[in-house]
């Protein structure tokens, strides 16, 4: 299927909901155009492309509800799903959770996160890219994997009491690992875009290529606490691990960080540093997302942490009319506003620390505290005097995001990254921080 217009997806929604004879109906509809190119060993390895739709109908009896999904568009192939979909609904027990279809919403300018340019990545716009990467590779002597990705999608969903939404977007991500020639040395960089012309390759692939030469010969460090400056690659791992655990439910229930004796939360608490704001804004040009969630609720700008107080946490809508609280819907992507220093600039201002490229194989140790063990990987860099003098080998850590938290002293520029573990993107500054905990050394790369 190709990627509708506004109009095409309306009709098509129309021509399903025409054949729907249960109490309340909703359908939905995703399609995606994507392409690929995955190298490793400095050359080319795969290139592809997909294209993805489904159509999916909701059908409900009373608080009896039945999905079925097809990728089939023709008439016969709809009337089928939407028969189905009514006869899982008829089998299915009642659902005490379940809450009737949204009516007519408004909703803020779809499309915030389409960009043309990106639209119009072909497999040779990706070779040239790749070719840039490995390039970089070549001329410093290192042995390059990495892997390319581009998608245009649109989604849409209306239903019968009236809900119709729509909204189309284009994105990317780009990630490379370079080795030296022995395997002694590592470097890696990841890059999401929206708009291809702010991705540079070249200067990604420049940076990890430093990082895997300057990384050879590691020495050992005892483990024990420091101070660290964590790259916003490595930042995400964690700071995702509150940002997408802010359900209000789980705080309520005794789930979660959030959760306080006797069924009380710390929502408009202070829990970390007052340097902190986290937020979400589905038209920020760095990071667009769609205007509306899966069920159908706008989104908006929302403060979830202002200045180190949890302001808001997301209701799903059942728990929202249990708790008589406003259904805040959770968001698509998260901006932590950063300070003004770069990364070079943090590094010169502290006097013994270690430099973080990225931690990986997160685990949770303790949902309450949202303890979390894993390990350094990919250049990790002794620093003194405001300048990396040896890289170290990697660490296992035990870390606490709320305790990092409280432990800052200062925060970078924010940029767009991309998660090692979720693969969820974010805005965020690099940033220093006392007392970090490495438990144990390891000897990977």
């Amino acid at each position: 299927m190709p990627i509708l217009t506004r109009e095409e997806a309306q009709a098509l929604l129309k021509k399903v909901l025409a054949y729907s004879k249960a109490d309340q109906c909703e359908v939905s509809v995703y399609g995606s155009d994507s392409g690929n190119i995955r190298y490793a060993r400095n050359a080319v390895s795969t290139s592809g492309g997909n294209l993805f739709s489904q159509l999916a109908v909701s059908s409900a009896f009373g608080k009896r509800q039945g999905i079925a999904t097809i990728n089939e568009f023709d008439d016969a192939s709809l009337e089928k799903v939407v028969r189905r979909s009514e006869e899982l609904a008829k089998l299915a027990p009642e659902n005490p959770e379940f809450m009737p279809y949204l009516g007519p919403q408004q909703y803020g300018p779809s499309g915030a996160g389409f960009v043309q340019e990106t639209a119009a990545i072909d497999p040779k716009k990706r070779t040239d890219l790749v070719a840039a990467s490995l390039d970089v590779s070549r001329r410093n002597d290192l042995i390059a994997a990495g892997f390319l990705e581009n998608t245009t999608a649109f989604s849409a969903m209306m239903n019968s009491n009236g809900l119709f939404a729509y909204n189309t977007s284009t994105g990317g991500k780009f990630n490379v690992t370079l080795r030296t020639q022995d395997g002694t040395g590592s470097g890696y960089v990841s890059k999401g875009f929206t708009d291809v012309s702010k991705l540079d390759v070249t200067s990604a692939t420049t940076i990890a290529a430093k990082k895997a030469a300057g990384s050879k010969g590691a020495k050992a460090l005892e483990p024990g606490k420091y101070t660290v400056i964590l790259e916003p690659a490595a930042a995400a791992v964690l700071l995702e691990q509150i940002f997408f655990n802010m359900d209000a439910r789980s705080a309520d229930e005794g789930r979660s960080f959030l959760s306080k004796p006797g069924g009380k939360t710390k929502v408009g608490e202070k829990l970390v540093d007052d340097r902190v704001t986290i937020y979400s804004d589905p038209w920020n040009p760095e990071l667009p997302t769609s205007p509306y969630n899966g069920d159908g609720r706008p989104q908006s700008k929302i403060t979830w942490i202002d200045k180190g107080v949890i302001s808001n946490v997301y209701y799903s809508r059942y728990w929202a009319d249990k708790q008589k609280a406003k259904p805040v819907p959770s968001p698509d992507g998260a901006i932590m506003i950063g300070g003004s220093k770069t990364l070079d600039e943090l590094i010169k201002s502290t006097e013994k620390g270690i430099l973080v490229t990225r931690l990986w194989y997160i685990r949770e140790v303790d949902p309450q505290t949202l303890l979390f063990t894993g390990l350094t990987r990919d250049g990790t860099f002794y620093i003194e005097n405001g300048e990396i003098k040896y890289p170290v080998k990697n660490f296992r850590f035990n870390e606490s995001p709320i305790i990092m938290l409280n432990n800052l002293e200062e925060l970078g520029i924010s940029e767009r990254t991309v998660s090692g573990e979720s693969g969820a993107e974010m805005l965020l500054p690099p940033m220093k921080i006392r007392d970090f905990t490495f438990t144990s050394l390891s000897d990977a790369v």
